[in-house]
């Protein structure tokens, strides 16, 4: 164990330093998710009836809680890879690029699934999120036109771009419309940026 703290201590130390605190806070919100989905374990599922009900007032609190809850830990485990590879390609844009594209597309997403969600269902998970990212990552390199930001879009659509079937209605039990506003958050998020960035006074990135 001690040898396990030792050696990541020198990988992270390795890291450019404004990349850590991204990372660690990255980090952070997944040990968040992993810890309520063990705790819902020993709960039973308790924590469920807090997802996203579309057009059901009970169900608004879920455009907020809904990403922290899994149906189980297959389910969680699932978002994990993806939320956090994806997520440290966008902040090798910077922090607030990554806190801006959660932001926008856990809003998007939530409101979208809310407002145009199947009826009499309950929409859980962080796949919004990750489709948040994936959409940002796909579409950033098409309006900056950057050489780095049209190198990640490549790579992110060789390695997750059979993913985009997930956007579609194609499986039951499948939250699609979860991922296809949170695919919209991101795309907004990646036509944006610069005006949002302005907006929450983060300024513009380098």
């Amino acid at each position: 164990m001690i040898w396990l703290q030792v050696s990541t201590n020198r990988w992270f130390n390795t890291l450019p330093n404004d990349l850590r605190p991204g990372l660690q806070l990255l980090l952070l919100f997944l040990a968040v998710l992993w810890g309520l989905e063990i705790l819902d374990l020993f709960l039973r599922g308790a924590l469920d009836r807090f997802g996203i009900r579309p057009r059901q007032l009970s169900g608004l609190p879920g455009i907020l809680l809904a990403p922290f809850l899994h149906g189980d830990l297959g389910h969680l485990a699932a978002n994990t890879g993806p939320l956090a590879i994806l997520g440290t390609l966008i902040l090798f844009d910077g922090l607030n690029t990554l806190l801006i594209v959660t932001a926008v597309a856990w809003l998007v997403g939530g409101v979208g699934v809310w407002l145009l969600g199947r009826p009499r269902t309950n929409h859980l998970g962080a796949s919004g999120l990750v489709f948040g990212y994936l959409g940002f990552l796909l579409l950033r390199g098409y309006f900056v036109q950057s050489p780095t930001a049209i190198a990640i879009a490549v790579l992110v659509g060789f390695l997750y771009g059979g993913a985009l079937w997930g956007l579609l209605p194609l499986r039951r039990g499948r939250s699609w419309s979860g991922h296809l506003f949170g695919f919209i958050g991101g795309a907004i998020a990646a036509r944006y940026l610069i005006d949002l960035q302005t907006w929450f006074g983060t300024g513009a990135q380098p």
